[in-house]
């Protein structure tokens, strides 16, 4: 059979960024104002955000592994950004020792829709997800936030580690702890020995410990079995709750101030306790509605809102320096693509990158 000729494709170059070059153009770029950028965008609408796709399934030995496609968009003053984070993980790879999670960002061109760059996204994935706590300890952590809880060791505990050093002055003391000890040590260890790291590291021997004093507490786990109990928290603190599972649902009914990041994206979720609860009739979104599905319970928690909504001053956010605030954000791919988007533009201006040809 002769090929198909498809002369209305001219030829042209799609960027390739490798995680090395994705990290030098993060480096020109402020993370944490390019994601508080796009919450804002988010609260007033100017977003594209369909639900992401998901397919799990087993390893060979039993582990969960999945794949996530989320595509998003963003309406900047000078066009669009498009572009779509597929994002792959196995709780095996531990075992392996390589990371759990691995993938690529794709961003188009909003004329032709045709794809334009693709880059490395499990560096972009973990850094927007800490510059989200990093807003959010911004603007609603306690005014003597000064000691940090992280549980877990892994990549994304070293990504909050980064940001909330540099974006959170008041910050003196991080309290480490990993179901591995090992992992643990390891970090600490390479915290102690960076000369720019300026907070004094604690290895807690259990996770209670860690937790311990803390004003702003970070589970960042895989774990899919509650142990945060309501009464290891001091007045004022603040749990980011990057991961799924790890607040028990006493944390959510009894916190004073609790928001998302986008309600529609955590309510479908059922791997997450918000979107459980809500399902169960336990929860009701921001505007007092139940799941159409759920037998309603009385007094049932209100979720406040969105950090947007803080960031816009639809929600007050805190109200006094004593409130316990859980966010509980998703992890939207559009502050993929606002991150994508930047970087994309560094890259371009310094003609870092390899052109693929089509």
């Amino acid at each position: 059979m002769r090929p198909l000729r498809l002369g209305d494709y001219p030829d042209g170059a799609l960027r390739y960024l490798t995680r090395a070059q994705v990290i030098e153009c993060c480096d020109a770029v402020d993370l944490v104002h390019v994601v508080e950028d796009a919450l804002r965008m988010h609260a007033r609408g100017e977003v594209l955000l369909p639900s992401e796709a998901y397919l799990g399934w087993r390893t060979e030995d039993g582990s969960p592994a999945r794949s996530l496609a989320m595509p998003g968009g963003l309406r900047y003053d000078d066009g669009p950004a498009l572009g779509v984070k597929v994002m792959n993980g196995s709780l095996a790879n531990r075992a392996r020792g390589v990371a759990r999670a691995e993938g690529l960002l794709l961003l188009f061109d909003s004329e032709t829709a045709w794809p334009t760059t693709l880059m490395e996204a499990a560096y972009i994935s973990a850094m927007r997800t800490a510059a989200v706590t990093a807003v959010t300890a911004a603007h609603l952590g306690a005014p003597d936030l000064d000691r940090l809880a992280v549980i877990g060791c892994g990549t994304l505990a070293r990504a909050h580690l980064s940001l909330l050093a540099e974006t959170l002055p008041g910050l003196t003391t991080v309290s480490l702890y990993d179901s591995d000890a090992r992992r643990a040590k390891q970090l600490a260890d390479e915290l102690r020995c960076e000369p720019d790291f300026r907070l004094e590291v604690v290895e807690a021997a259990d996770v209670r410990g860690c937790v311990r004093d803390a004003r702003l507490v970070v589970p960042v786990t895989t774990t899919t079995d509650g142990y945060i109990a309501y009464d290891w928290l001091e007045p004022g603190t603040i749990v980011a709750h990057v991961s799924l599972d790890d607040a028990l649902p006493e944390v959510l009914d009894r916190a004073d101030v609790v928001l998302v990041d986008d309600w529609g994206l955590v309510s479908e979720d059922s791997r997450r306790l918000i979107g459980r609860q809500f399902r169960a009739g336990m929860v009701r979104a921001a505007d007092g509605s139940y799941h159409p599905d759920c037998a309603p319970v009385e007094g049932a928690r209100r979720i406040d809102g969105t950090i947007g909504d803080v960031l816009v001053g639809r929600h007050q956010g805190r109200r006094t320096p004593d409130d316990t605030v859980l966010s509980n954000p998703f992890g939207m791919s559009i502050l993929d693509v606002a991150v994508g988007h930047a970087v994309t533009r560094v890259a371009s201006e310094r003609a870092i990158g390899t052109s693929l040809g089509r």
